[in-house]
């Protein structure tokens, strides 16, 4: 028989070492751990505890629950008598929390959620059914479950939830429901592997974002979504009114970091090209097009837009190495950019660049510091020249730049299941 660990974890504070009690009868070997936070859940706890029990029933599993607490009021000594492992921790963060949990998770697999009877745990098969497919990330889903009338603020369900998940699926070409439900499942082994950094509420993005970056294995499952209990505010409620605006925008910035290849790396390419063509069309003279000239002046705008695009690029190859959990990335950076061929290929248009600018210089100093006030041919072969040098310098800079990412995020198979990381290829 399978077994699951429940966990409740905490919110922000002081530095102090883990403790960790245990429960009566405690369980042993258990498979499944879920990891929930709960900060003064005095009023929920006994009844989650039960409740979560009844789940790993249901589900056929044998579990046990452990409560990752900061709490100020009586919690984990109610989680405790009703069967549940405490690990008192300080407050810190929800996301923090889930991180002084990790050591203690005993499970093969995670599911996390809220203590406060807001999330059905009596539900737990759904999850336990998809981890035993092999599934490696279970969202839970209360789009494809259900959302009891008043359980969720009107912004929140028809305006905040459907529009942030449609960025998401839209920035990662993902097909998730509902990214912001608090009820989901993780592999033990892929929760390690994704080396949580966010202290508070934008956890939940990064841990969805982070598992279409690592390619993990992911289905959805059906949830129940609840009304707090008569009496209870939520943290949200209980920090005032600007809080719930406040894990929006660090959710959303979660989003945005984690999606930086998305935003310059696509949109540079194409910019890139733009900036060329407005650049090298009207070279041999002023092009019309009808409603406007392509000339010297558009040259310049040319200019700014290849300077433009190819720090987009550039920008953005390193963001995918930086978030490259397969290692595929590095292996496609290491083709594109091998050190000896690109630094030529940088030299040679430090040298074409210095080649078109030098007689424009000489024409200024030849007539004693004053430029010709008709645009000829060597002006417009100079912008061209000072975009190939800009141009040149970028391609070695970010060369370096990508050659030490790369360093570092192949060594030792960094976050590489496979343990196979690229190799810097001289070319």
């Amino acid at each position: 028989m399978a077994a699951i660990t429940l966990m409740i974890a905490t919110a922000p504070g002081p530095v102090a070492p883990p403790d960790l009690l245990l429960p009566e009868h405690d369980v042993p070997d258990p498979q499944l751990s879920v990891v929930i936070p709960a900060l003064n859940e005095a009023q929920t706890i006994t009844e989650f505890v039960t409740w979560c029990r009844e789940g790993l029933e249901d589900a056929g599993v044998s579990g046990e629950i452990l409560i990752v607490d900061s709490s100020t009021d009586a919690t984990a000594e109610l989680a405790r008598a009703a069967g549940a492992r405490v690990l008192k921790v300080p407050r810190r963060g929800l996301g923090r929390a889930y991180m002084d949990a990790i050591p203690h998770i005993r499970g093969e697999w995670v599911v996390m959620g809220d203590a406060d009877c807001t999330y059905d745990f009596r539900q737990l098969a759904g999850f336990v059914e998809r981890f035993r497919a092999g599934d490696e990330y279970v969202m839970g889903s209360r789009w494809k479950g259900s959302i009891q009338p008043g359980a969720m603020p009107w912004l929140h369900q028809h305006l905040g939830t459907p529009v942030t998940t449609w960025i998401l699926n839209r920035l990662y070409r993902s097909r998730f429901s509902d990214i912001h439900c608090g009820m989901r499942g993780i592999t033990r082994d892929a929760l390690q592997r994704m080396d949580l950094q966010s202290q508070s509420w934008e956890y939940a993005s990064e841990m969805v974002l982070k598992s279409v970056h690592m390619r993990l294995r992911t289905s959805e499952v059906p949830v129940r979504f609840l009304k707090d209990q008569d009496g209870r505010l939520s943290h949200h409620k209980r920090s005032g009114w600007f809080s719930p605006w406040q894990a929006a925008w660090i959710n959303l910035r979660a989003m945005f970091v984690y999606g930086a290849d998305f935003f310059v790396f696509k949109p540079g390419l194409a910019v890139l090209a733009l900036g060329l063509a407005i650049l090298l069309a009207p070279v041999g003279g002023a092009v019309d097009l009808g409603l406007f000239e392509l000339s010297l002046y558009s040259m310049m705008v040319g200019m700014v837009l290849t300077l433009m695009g190819l720090t987009s690029v550039l920008v953005g190859g390193v963001c995918q190495l930086l978030f490259d959990y397969s290692g595929d990335a590095r292996r496609r950076w290491a083709r594109r950019l091998p050190y000896t061929r690109t630094v030529g290929l940088a030299a040679a248009l430090g040298v074409l660049g210095a080649g078109l600018v030098v007689p424009l210089i000489s024409t200024f100093v030849g007539n004693g510091l004053a430029l010709d006030p008709t645009a000829g041919l060597p002006e417009r072969l100079a912008i061209v020249g000072f975009a190939a040098l800009l141009s040149g310098f970028l391609l070695f800079s970010f060369t370096l730049l990508l050659q030490g990412v790369m360093l570092v995020t192949g060594r030792d198979g960094w976050r590489d299941p496979r343990g196979d990381p690229a190799t810097l290829r001289d070319g």
